[in-house]
Parts: C-alpha cells; sequence; structure tokens
C-alpha cells in the first residue's frame, strides 16, 4: 500500500515537472507574445471620408476635403509641466485667432504660477481641506476666484494662446484623440513636423464640402459630434466618442451607409505610428433628385416672387414652395423653397417642404369627394343650383362666386364650396334647410381626417427623412368648422403631404411613401441599396368613382378654376386651392394680419403621368389694406415652372 501510495506522488511531481517545463521552456515565446499583445497600443484615425452625396445623375453634391490637423494624444507617463510646454511651443508656432475664456486663462495662469499657488488660500482654508472638510476640487475654484484681471493682463501673447491649446489637450476623454487646428498652412505644418513634439501629430482631417452652396443645404444635412442624448445608441454601434457623424436629415438618415471605417493604427515604443488597417470611404448616396431641374427651378422661383414683390398687396409675401416628383413610385426630383430677403437675396427654406404646415384651401377637394363616395352621399350626375349655407348664429358660407348648376364632376372643375357644405351636413345625417342648428360630433370629423390621411393629408408620408410634421389638427368640433374642414380651411398640411395626396389620386388610389433616396452604391461600384416602391395603403374607392375624381381635376386645369396654371397642351389634371391664415405681421407671437394662401397640386399627362407638382404660396394677399387686389403668384409660378418642365421631354 505503500508502494502505491509513493508511486502516486512520484508520478504527481513527475506531471507537474513536466507542465512547468513546457509552460516555462515550449510555451514561453507564445505567452510573451500574448503579454506583448495586451500592452499594445492602437488607435484610430481622427476621421475618414464619408460617402459623397449626389443627384440621380451623378453630379456630386456633398464631397470631402483632407485638411491637415493638428492633433494631440496622450502618452503615458506625459507630465503636466511636459504638457505646459507643449502647449507653448503650439502656441509660438500655430495661428489662433479664437477668444480665450477667462475661466481657462485663469486655470493655466495657476499651472505657470505653481509657486503662488498657497498663496491664494487662507492657511484655515488648508487646515479644512486637509481635515477632508472641503475637496480638492472646491479648493481649486478659490484660487481660481482669486485671480484678479491684472494677473492675467500680466499674461504674454503667447501664454494666453498656450492656455486655450492647453485646454483643447486635455478636454474631454484621456484616451480619445484632441483637435487642436484644422486646415492648418504649410509653415505651420513643418514647424510642428520640426518640433517634433511628444503625442503630436498631423493628420488629415475630412470635411464636408458643397459644391451647389446654398441648394438642398439644410436637407442634404449637417455632420457633428455624437448628440449627448445618443451616446448610448452609438457606443452600442461600436462608435467612438469623437466620432463624427450625420446629425440631421439625410446625413443622419443614411448614416449607417454613408460613415467610413477608420485606418487602425499601432503606437510604438518610439511614439511613432505603424499603419495595421487602412481606412474605408463610406458608401454613396444617390438622390432621386435632378439637380439641373433644381437649380433651374429656383431661378424660376426667384424671378417670379421677385416680380410678385412689385404687385399690389404683397407686403406679407416672402416666397414660396416647389415640390416636383414622379407620381408613379413616390421619387422626388426637386425639393426646392426659397424665403425673399430683397432684390439680391434670398434664403433656402426647402426643409420647410417637410417640417411646415398651411391652411392650402380647396385643393383637397378630391379627397372630399372621395369621403362622400365612400359614404354613399352623392348623386352621381345629378345637378343642383349653387348657393350659400346659413347655420344658426354662423355667417353665411359660399362658394367664391354663383357656380349655376352643378353635380359631382362640375362641382370640382369650378370648386364649389357649396356643394362639399351639402355633402358634409348630409355626412351628419342631416338635409339642409336655411339657418339650421347643426349637431356634429368628432365621428364626423374623424370619418374627414381618416379618408384624407389614407391621401396623405395630415399624416406622415414616409419620406426618408427624420423630423417630418403632420400638420396641426384642429381640436375643437363645431358645426362650422366641420364644413370648413370640408373645403380645407381647419388642419394644416405640408408640401409635402400634397404631392402625396395628388400622387395618390394619379395612381387609382396606391399611396406610395416618398423618397429622396435612389440607391446606394459602394466603393467598387456595386449596388448595395436601391429605392423600392412602398405602399403605404390603398384608398378604398371603386374604379368609377376614382374616374370622375381625375375627370373633375382634368376639368379643373383645362376649362375651370385651374385654367392658365399649365398649359393644356401637357393633358393636365390637378387642382387650386386658395385659404384664408393669420399673419403675425410685427414677431410678436401673435397673429394679427388676415392674409391668403395660394396652393395648387397637379399631375400630366393626365392618361399616364410623368410628373407631379405642388406649388405653395402663402400670404399672397391681404384684407388689411384700401384694396383686396388678388396677387396671382402662384399661378405665375405653376405656369413657368410646368412650361419649363415640359421643354425637357
Amino acid at each position: 500500500m505503500k508502494k502505491i501510495y509513493l508511486l502516486s506522488i512520484i508520478s504527481l511531481f513527475g506531471f507537474l515537472g513536466l507542465t512547468l517545463y513546457n509552460i516555462c521552456i515550449n510555451k514561453t515565446t507564445e505567452y510573451q507574445n500574448l503579454y506583448s499583445s495586451l500592452n499594445e497600443t492602437y488607435i484610430s484615425s481622427i476621421s475618414t471620408p464619408r460617402g459623397r452625396i449626389l443627384d440621380v445623375n451623378g453630379k456630386v453634391l456633398v464631397d470631402n476635403q483632407a485638411v491637415y490637423t493638428v492633433v494631440y494624444r496622450s502618452l503615458k507617463g506625459i507630465s503636466k509641466k511636459q504638457e505646459i510646454d507643449i502647449a507653448l511651443e503650439l502656441a509660438n508656432i500655430l495661428e489662433i485667432n479664437q477668444d480665450v475664456a477667462v475661466s481657462t486663462l485663469k486655470e493655466f495662469y495657476l499651472l505657470l504660477h505653481s509657486d503662488l499657488n498657497d498663496s491664494l488660500i487662507t492657511p484655515e482654508e488648508i487646515d479644512l481641506y486637509n481635515k477632508r472638510k472641503i475637496t480638492k476640487e472646491e479648493l481649486d475654484n478659490l484660487k481660481i476666484a482669486r485671480i484678479t484681471e491684472e494677473n492675467l493682463n500680466a499674461m504674454s501673447k503667447q501664454e494666453q494662446k498656450a492656455a486655450l491649446v492647453y485646454n483643447l489637450m486635455n478636454k474631454g476623454y484621456y484616451y480619445s484623440h484632441k483637435v487642436i487646428k484644422k486646415n492648418i498652412s504649410d509653415e505651420e505644418y513643418n514647424l510642428v513636423v520640426e518640433k517634433k513634439l511628444p503625442g503630436i501629430q498631423i493628420e488629415l482631417y475630412w470635411e464636408r464640402t458643397y459644391p451647389y452652396h446654398d441648394t438642398l443645404r439644410d436637407v442634404l444635412g449637417s455632420v457633428g459630434s455624437i448628440p449627448k442624448e445618443e451616446i448610448s445608441t452609438y457606443l452600442e454601434k461600436g462608435y467612438s466618442l469623437d466620432d463624427v457623424v450625420g446629425i440631421s436629415y439625410l446625413e443622419k438618415q443614411y448614416e449607417d451607409y454613408l460613415k467610413g471605417e477608420k485606418a487602425v493604427y499601432k503606437v510604438n515604443n518610439d511614439n511613432s505610428l505603424e499603419l495595421v488597417e487602412e481606412g474605408k470611404k463610406g458608401n454613396d448616396l444617390y438622390l432621386s433628385i435632378d439637380i439641373d431641374m433644381q437649380l433651374q427651378v429656383e431661378e424660376i422661383l426667384k424671378e417670379q416672387i421677385k416680380k410678385g414683390k412689385k404687385l399690389l398687396n404683397t407686403e406679407y409675401y416672402n416666397g414660396s414652395y416647389v415640390v416636383i416628383g414622379d407620381p408613379h413610385n413616390g421619387a422626388i426630383k426637386v425639393l426646392a423653397g426659397l424665403k425673399y430677403i430683397n432684390e439680391d437675396t434670398f434664403n433656402w427654406v426647402e426643409e420647410d417642404n417637410i417640417n411646415s404646415s398651411f391652411t392650402v384651401g380647396s385643393v383637397v377637394k378630391g379627397a372630399s369627394m372621395a369621403m362622400a363616395y365612400q359614404n354613399n352621399l352623392v348623386d352621381i350626375g345629378k345637378k343642383i343650383n349653387d348657393s350659400c349655407v346659413k347655420l344658426y348664429l354662423v355667417p353665411e358660407k359660399c362658394s367664391y362666386k354663383y357656380l349655376g348648376y352643378i353635380d359631382d364632376i362640375t362641382a370640382l372643375k369650378t370648386s364649389s364650396n357649396y356643394y362639399q357644405f351639402l355633402l358634409a351636413i348630409k355626412l351628419a345625417g342631416y338635409k339642409y334647410s336655411y339657418d339650421m342648428k347643426l349637431p356634429v360630433s368628432e365621428r364626423e370629423f374623424n370619418i374627414y381626417r381618416d379618408t384624407f390621411a389614407s391621401f396623405g393629408l395630415g399624416a406622415l408620408t414616409g419620406i426618408d427623412l427624420p423630423n417630418e410634421i403632420k400638420g396641426i389638427r384642429g381640436s375643437k368640433i363645431a358645426a362650422d368648422l366641420l364644413l370648413n374642414l370640408a373645403i380645407g380651411q381647419y388642419d394644416t398640411y405640408t408640401p409635402i403631404q400634397l404631392l402625396q395626396y395628388i400622387n395618390t389620386i394619379a395612381s387609382n388610389g396606391k399611396r406610395y411613401a416618398l423618397s429622396l433616396m435612389d440607391r446606394i452604391v459602394d466603393n467598387d461600384g456595386n449596388v448595395i441599396a436601391k429605392k423600392e416602391e412602398v405602399l403605404l395603403n390603398q384608398v378604398e374607392l371603386e374604379p368609377e368613382y376614382f374616374e370622375r375624381i381625375k375627370t373633375g381635376l382634368w376639368q379643373v386645369v383645362n376649362l375651370g378654376t385651374g385654367y392658365g396654371y399649365t398649359n393644356p397642351a401637357f393633358n393636365p389634371a390637378g387642382k387650386t386651392g386658395t385659404s384664408e391664415g393669420i399673419y403675425d405681421s410685427n414677431k410678436d407671437g401673435i397673429g394679427d394680419v388676415s392674409t391668403v394662401t395660394n396652393t395648387y397640386a397637379m399631375y400630366a399627362p393626365a392618361d399616364n403621368p410623368k410628373y407631379s407638382m405642388v406649388v405653395v404660396s402663402p400670404n399672397v394677399s391681404h384684407y388689411n389694406g384700401s384694396t383686396n387686389y388678388f396677387a396671382y403668384i402662384n399661378r405665375y409660378i405653376s405656369k413657368a415652372v410646368s412650361d419649363y418642365l415640359f421643354s425637357l421631354s
């Protein structure tokens, strides 16, 4: 038994000895390599080229430009004294015109004059600190508070610049790169390289450039630091806190495609950098926008707006919007908006097409008729004599003029308000009589709004841009407001909602999501994503009723109230709208002037639509002056733009 026990012990020690030998001798290199790799430092480049944004024909709308940038990366073991010296050296080399905050100057003053630190606090305060009754931060704040303006004035220009540089060197996280100055000159470049300052590198930083300047600038979007409220989301995706990301509109919407991959470097023992992994440019985003068409429409807008401002009653008119699309798939070809500043100056406000809404008037009557057909309110082809509606305690409400005998189609052609009022009253379950009381409920409003939304009015269009709004939905329930809703004088809608609405009519009830993206292409020229038709809904309406609506809209532009908005030779169909609103003339937040907004939505040719178009001109007239003259600015714009569009065919 003892022999067996002894042999077991000998075997155990033999096994341990062989294992130890294997670790110490055979595995030494492997473990050394593992230890070495764990202690190696890898860093990323400060930026990489994002994907470009181009128009549908490949013309570049957003590009990248490389600029030489002075960057600081904190090194292991570097002292505060060394960082101060680096800051002073850079202050001598770099041209820096940025203002320096007083707090930054005071903090650097303390670093430069550490011998004065104790003289800035009392023995009692030091005793409080030693007894842990105040913190080091509180003690430092006492010192900073006692640095005088005279002390700061005694600092040299170099020291004041160095204060800013030092602040930039220590801003943010310890391990991240710190940008000291972008776009340095050749002389600055040479001097920085020559000095070989610890932790200071010159790297390429990629900035966005915009060949077409202000055109579509806001819609294209901006890039910047990760917003605080989104930090956790980006970190989960593998971003670094100092990464540049898309922060608005298209740059934000397509961030996952546009972002590039940073180059990775190994930091050697001598602090030199060794490339480990090449960076990679982001994918290119091609839009459905045609930039040549966009620019031409903008020129037409400028010309017509300037002409409009010379007409009577246009004091409060300051610009118009034009959106052009493909009614078959929701692609947007032009997204224009200009605000008049003076004869030679305009502001580009394309984003207002998405995030500003207006009362749009009778342009919505195609959807109003759809509601009536859906709810069996229309006697097809039956003619009635146009008139006015007078409800109890409500002023008389009429069409813009007496229109004679009308049916469901000619009611659209002539834009009869009376016809729509009778349908709204019928929806509530009543037959009109003079001075009648009309009980209404939320039910009737919801029926209208549900049908309107199925066309895109008062609903999100699905456009590939953040921050789209639905418009403003009136909150009050009253009989006269129901009548107003039926003729587009209550809720508000955005220009792109009007585009989706007219597209939906043109495509017989198919409501497609609007889109600015055409395709996304990788660095090898492969299409990795392409616009797809996204059908949001099909309007529930019999084809025969759609045909009646479309016939009515054809008559509007060729024979009715929309005549002159688009040349009949193009076989257009569409609807005009005029609405009243309140304008804040003195910018005090309170509307004080009653103004008129003019709208137009069309598609052409009616039998096989190639284009859809919306034109909105707010505040083209008002009722405060000595005349009620109405300037037909919207018609002039619509005619000029549609003439241009069909000159391309």
